[in-house]
C-alpha cells in the first residue's frame, strides 16, 4: 500500500486551519497530514483536536511543540515522524493557501512516475505569483538567481516550500545535520539531494499570497538565507556525498 503524508507546520493559523485540514482530506488519491504546531497561542492545535475526532487520528495527525521553533525544525520532525512510521511519499505544505492543495496530486504523480523530489515551482514557466508587491517578486527570483550562482544548482525556484519527496531521499539525508530553520532550510535541503545526485522535478503551479493571517517573513530569514548559502557550498566542499 502507498502511503502519504503532507506536512504543514503552524504557528497562528486559526484563520486557515480547518479549511486547509478539510480541503487536503477531500483529496483523491487521499492523503494523511500531520499537523506541526509550535504552541499556537491563538487556538490552532485544539482546533486540529476537533477535527481529528471527525478525520480519525489514524489520518490527521498531530505534534505539538512548546514554543516558537522555526520553520526548518518543524519540517525535520515532521520528517522524522514520516519515517518512524513508514511513509513512502512526504510532502512540504504551508498551511495559508499559497499553495493549491490540489496540486499536491501533481507532485505525487512526478515521484510515481520517476523523480525523488518534485518541487512546485513559481518559476520554472515564466513567473507564476498572485498577490505579491513587484518587490518581493524580484527579491525571490533575484535570490533564486544569486543560489543558483553560488551552488550550482540547476533549479529555478530554490526557495520553494511546496515539495514532495520519495522516503530514500530523506533517509539518504541526515536530518541532524540541517542546521538552517527558514528560507534557507528550503535551500539546503534541496542542494543536498542534488549533491546527493537524486532526481528533481520541477513543476509549474500558481503561488497565491496569503488572504488570512500573518506572513512568518522576517529580515533575519532573509539574512540567513543569502549568508547561509556561501557556508553551505563551502561546507559541501568537505562532505562526502556518496549513499550509504
Amino acid at each position: 500500500m502507498i502511503s502519504r503524508l503532507v506536512i504543514i507546520p503552524t504557528y497562528n493559523e486559526i484563520e486557515n486551519i480547518e479549511s486547509i485540514v478539510r480541503k487536503v482530506m477531500s483529496l483523491e488519491p487521499s492523503f494523511d497530514l500531520l499537523i506541526v504546531d509550535d504552541g499556537s497561542p491563538d487556538g490552532t492545535g485544539m482546533k486540529v483536536k476537533e477535527l481529528q475526532d471527525e478525520f480519525g487520528k489514524n489520518r490527521l495527525h498531530l505534534q505539538e511543540r512548546k514554543g516558537k521553533l522555526g520553520l526548518g525544525t518543524a519540517y525535520i520532525h515532521g520528517f522524522k515522524y514520516a519515517l518512524a512510521n513508514n511513509y513512502e511519499y512526504i510532502f512540504e505544505m504551508d498551511a495559508d493557501f499559497s499553495h493549491n492543495p490540489e496540486d499536491l496530486v501533481k507532485l505525487y504523480n512526478a515521484c510515481v512516475e520517476g523523480s525523488d523530489m518534485a518541487i512546485g515551482s513559481r518559476y520554472i514557466s515564466g513567473v507564476n505569483v498572485v498577490n505579491w508587491p513587484m518587490g518581493r517578486v524580484l527579491m525571490s527570483y533575484f535570490a533564486g538567481y544569486y543560489v543558483r550562482f553560488i551552488t550550482g544548482m540547476p533549479i529555478m525556484d530554490v526557495t520553494a516550500g511546496f515539495k514532495c519527496y520519495h522516503a530514500k531521499v530523506l533517509k539518504t539525508i541526515n536530518l541532524d545535520k540541517i542546521k538552517f530553520v527558514g528560507y534557507a532550510f528550503q535551500v539546503e535541503m534541496k542542494f543536498t539531494a542534488w549533491k546527493y545526485g537524486f532526481k528533481i522535478a520541477e513543476i509549474p503551479i500558481i503561488f497565491t499570497d496569503r488572504t488570512k493571517g500573518v506572513s512568518k517573513m522576517s529580515a533575519n530569514i532573509f539574512k540567513e538565507a543569502i549568508l547561509g548559502v556561501i557556508q553551505m557550498k563551502v561546507n559541501s566542499f568537505f562532505k562526502n556525498y556518496k549513499h550509504s
